[in-house]
This record gives structure tokens, sequence and C-alpha cells, in this order.
């Protein structure tokens, strides 16, 4: 699958919040809102919130969990997670800077 295919999520390519996306902070972690399509979703961990949020400063989805302090062993669900974002069209491949 192409890196502009929503559905692919590579975890070592570059990712960040869709610009059509607001997080709103909730005491469980936060409601993710896409205002393009309407779907709503619900991030259960805050430290899956900051993941979201920091994915624009680091150069993959990879670097961003190790950033978070993700344990490694943890790393396969927070993939998966990031993967359904994607699919659901809340975070989006980015270019790195040249």
């Amino acid at each position: 699958m192409a890196a502009s295919d929503p559905a692919a999520f590579d975890p070592a390519l570059p990712w960040r919040r869709a610009r059509s996306v607001a997080l709103r902070p909730e005491p469980f972690g936060a409601l993710v809102y896409h205002f393009g399509n309407r779907k709503l979703s619900f991030l259960k961990s805050k430290t899956l919130v900051t993941v979201v949020e920091t994915l624009a400063d680091h150069p993959s989805a990879d670097a961003t969990l190790v950033a978070c302090g993700v344990p490694e062993a943890q790393r396969p669900a927070y993939v998966k997670a990031l993967a359904d974002l994607a699919r659901s069209q809340m975070i989006e491949a980015r270019e790195l800077p040249a």
C-alpha cells in the first residue's frame, strides 16, 4: 500500500494529527473529533493523547512512542491504536522537511 493511503499505517513514517481534527482533554484521555467526516473517537489513555499531540514533533511514529516513554512491550498496542486513527483519518502522513 502507498504511504498516501490512509489505511496504510507505517510507524516508520512521519505522521501528524489531521488538520481538521480537534482533541478535547477528558479525565479518561481525550475526545477526538474530525470536522470533515464528523467522526468521533475516544483516546482512553493520557499517554496516547500525548503521542497523538506530539506526532508532528518527531521523524516517525516509532520515534514519537520512544520520546513519550511508551514501554517496548506496549508499543504494538499503541501502533494498532495509531493505525486505527489513520484509518479513520484522525492522523495523516506528512512529509519531512527537506
